[in-house]
């Protein structure tokens, strides 16, 4: 009997604004084995965004887009699309992308665009979630990977990682130990995906095949320490 072969990484565009924390937790990952994909780009809205240097490191192609060139935002989307199309990737990760994407971009990429926002979501959509987290008196706080649709960070929820919030926390404590789990969740999703087993059929997302009632959890077993 012959052996199953190996699948082809998965080829990824990461798209980042920033730092680039994640996008590096990605790489690394790669490099250690753990990750079947490939970072076939890495394209910023910011020519000095600091997370560059990760890929070129590696010899990744990099890019930048700046949109002080493009007033109109579907313009910009649409050169955005361009340049993404050209490397054909599997997936197109969100990793810090400080921008708010148009309709026709999302449509564009549907069921290969997923973004991860530091909250539950539905809870704390939008920015400063750490500090609303805290304000509003939650007990659980986190990080959600999720398809991206046309509604704003309400695109269906892949995977989530769930951090206590402390009676002495403040927003820079809490949101430094929700990256870490960001870290951590950001790159099992893309292996899950990257192994076939999470996909997107434009209504729900799809677990091995099978409709996902709620939020996939890795680290559930440890979510409540400390609470």
């Amino acid at each position: 009997m012959a052996e199953p072969q190996a699948l082809a990484p998965l080829s990824l565009v990461v798209l980042i604004s920033g730092r680039g924390s994640n996008l590096k937790a990605i790489l690394e990952a790669i490099d250690r084995g753990e990750l079947p994909a490939r970072v076939s780009a890495v394209i910023s809205s910011n020519a000095g965004a600091p997370g560059l240097e990760h890929a070129r490191r590696r010899h990744i192609d990099t890019l930048a887009l700046d949109a002080a060139d493009y007033p109109q935002r579907e313009d910009y989307d649409r050169a955005l699309q361009g340049l993404i199309d050209r490397f054909e990737p599997g997936l197109v990760v969100l990793a810090g992308f400080m921008r708010i994407l148009t309709p026709g971009f999302v449509r564009h990429f549907s069921g290969r665009l997923i973004n991860i926002h530091p909250s539950l979501l539905p809870e704390f959509r939008g920015l400063d979630t750490h500090r609303r987290a805290i304000a509003a008196g939650a007990r659980l706080h986190g990080a959600s990977v999720h398809f991206v649709t046309e509604e704003l960070d309400g695109g269906p929820v892949i995977a989530q990682a769930r951090v206590p919030v402390l009676p002495d926390d403040d927003a820079r404590t809490l949101a430094a130990r929700v990256l870490a789990r960001e870290h951590q969740l950001y790159c099992q999703v893309i292996r899950w995906i990257a192994e076939g087993r999470v996909g997107y059929d434009g209504r729900q997302v799809l677990f091995d095949g099978q409709p996902l009632q709620t939020p996939l959890q890795p680290d559930a077993r440890n979510e409540d320490a400390g609470i």
